[in-house]
């Protein structure tokens, strides 16, 4: 069986809709261990599943990151938010190592949580995910980084002993209004899990969860940082504040994206 030709699979992509044929054709050719392999695969895109689970893995942050079928795709604009929170990392909640401590809840692949810890020479990492696929995935991810995986319901799955003591805690929550799901493109609405998309009828459920406990976790000048939507912005800020912290809105037109922070202060300390 002879493989295709750059030009005969990038014409397949491009006649399937893919707007970066000629980049996801060199992606596929590359990844691909036989003509028959090269096949499937150019298969499988043309008929809509994401290029990251067709290749098996998406480049975030500079990193390889494993992304199972069925596993959340991490989006190039939540760089951004690592971006803001490697900026934010020096706390007095730093673990023993003096590494600090950072939290990864709603981890998906665990792509944040790895790439952050990356940028900061190295952490005391955990993540955690609902959806066991996430979780399993996160493990290829997070273990090899030095981090350790937990399955659960947000903070329910996490050690109590982070109690108080997490410098960064990133949540990647759900934020798609349940009315607008039909409205994503097919490859997320198909492909990836709606735990990881429904954030209720204002896209904000989740978000009021986390934020109800997080200063609980977080030491003092901890950060939670959380990914939304430029319209929602003003709304995610007010339940971040609602829940003791400090808040403010960044966003960067450059990358899409729009992040809330919040920062646990502590007062009436001499």
């Amino acid at each position: 069986m002879m493989s295709p030709t750059a030009d005969e699979v990038t014409g397949a992509l491009r006649a399937a809709g893919c707007v970066f044929a000629e980049d996801e054709a060199r992606l596929l050719i590359a990844a691909a261990a036989s003509p028959a392999q090269l096949t499937a695969m150019i298969g499988q895109r043309a008929g809509g599943t994401p290029l990251e689970h067709v290749l098996g893995w998406a480049e975030f942050c500079g990193l390889r990151i494993a992304v199972d079928p069925g596993v959340f795709v991490p989006r190039r604009r939540t760089e951004f938010l690592v971006g803001q929170a490697a900026a934010r990392a020096a706390g007095p909640g730093r673990d023993g190592a003096g590494r600090p401590v950072i939290v990864d809840l709603c981890c998906g692949s665990g792509a944040l949580g790895v790439a952050l810890a990356a940028a900061l020479g190295g952490a005391d990492l955990h993540a955690a995910d609902v959806d066991p696929a996430a979780v399993a995935c996160a493990r290829r991810n997070v273990v090899p980084a030095g981090g350790q995986v937990h399955a659960g319901d947000l903070f329910a799955a996490l050690p109590a002993d982070l109690r108080g003591r997490v410098d960064i805690l990133v949540v990647n929550v759900p934020y798609v209004p349940s009315g607008e799901i039909a409205l994503l493109p097919a490859e997320a609405r198909e492909h990836e899990p709606q735990v990881a998309l429904d954030g209720g009828p204002d896209g904000l459920d989740v978000l009021r969860r986390v934020a109800g406990e997080a200063a609980a976790w977080l030491a003092p000048g901890g950060r939670l940082l959380t990914e939304t939507s430029e319209r929602q912005a003003a709304a995610a800020a007010r339940i971040v504040a609602g829940g003791g912290l400090a808040a403010r809105v960044v966003s960067d037109e450059e990358w899409g994206a729009t992040v809330v922070v919040g920062r646990r202060v502590v007062t009436g300390r001499g």
